[in-house]
């Protein structure tokens, strides 16, 4: 198995754990928590902000001090409404306790206490689509860089309809030149429906010292820690994927591999 695909480490509790550290990075930080109702999770936030998005189900949440009632609304990921999420920064604490069974994402970068805890969304994520003919799908902007939410993460969801590839046309943002590009680090967490699907990403280099494709089942993450990374949902199977991106700077800049700029200007 490849290094940038991470299964997850079962079907309860916390199912991913993906730090800096272990991911052999600098910035972005991930975990999942799959929690049966009526059990908790909690967490201090160290030198890290966070954003907990709640994928699916319902959970009373406190942190940084205050009590932010029962969030979530969606119990099914592919219903493709707007998620409810907390943002929490560094130097806190968090604990959520199961009001249904639920799936709760936890985003990490640096942080520098530079905002303070909020939520962020239903209101004000709109299901908008990018994209054209197989290359449609449609995005829930969690806290991208015109919101002003956060130090250091960039965090959306993605729902790619059956046939269609996503993250495409290939681009990456793995160097600090600003404004040309700007370095993030990127990962991947897929779901698929039906969930015995699969769906395919790659991960590639315009020298091909990184060249990986992977077959991404239901609750796989992949790490991107550059290179391009489109990624394609076979037909019969939707696919969903929550990015979480953090650098040096904030802001999301991307150069297109040379074998598909062509298909951005066209379609400029």
């Amino acid at each position: 198995m490849t290094d940038l695909l991470r299964k997850p480490f079962g079907t309860h509790g916390k199912v991913h754990d993906i730090t800096s550290q272990s991911a052999g990075w600098r910035y972005v930080g991930f975990g999942l928590h799959r929690l049966r109702k009526g059990e908790t999770a909690s967490e201090v936030t160290g030198d890290r902000e966070v954003i907990l998005v709640m994928i699916e189900g319902k959970a009373a949440i406190s942190g940084a001090g205050q009590d932010w009632g029962v969030l979530g609304d969606r119990m099914c990921v592919f219903e493709k409404t707007p998620p409810h999420c907390l943002y929490l920064p560094n130097g806190t604490d968090w604990q959520a306790v199961a009001e249904t069974d639920c799936v709760i994402a936890v985003c990490t970068a640096p942080g520098i206490g530079g905002h303070k805890a909020r939520r962020i969304g239903p209101d004000g994520i709109t299901l908008t689509t990018r994209g054209k003919g197989t290359n449609t799908r449609h995005i829930n902007n969690i806290a991208m860089e015109n919101e002003d939410y956060c130090d250091s993460l960039l965090v959306t969801e993605v729902f790619t309809p059956a046939g269609h590839w996503s993250s495409y046309p290939s681009h990456r943002h793995d160097e600090d030149d600003f404004p040309r590009i700007t370095y993030l680090e990127e990962t991947y967490y897929h779901r698929l429906n039906p969930a015995s699907g699969f769906g395919v990403q790659r991960v590639y280099t315009d020298d091909g010292s990184l060249d990986e494709t992977m077959a991404v089942s239901d609750g796989d993450v992949v790490l991107v820690p550059r290179g391009h990374h489109p990624c394609g949902a076979p037909y019969g199977f939707e696919m969903y994927y929550l990015n979480v991106m953090a650098g040096p700077l904030r802001k999301w800049r991307f150069v297109p591999a040379p074998e598909v700029e062509w298909i951005m200007k066209r379609d400029a």
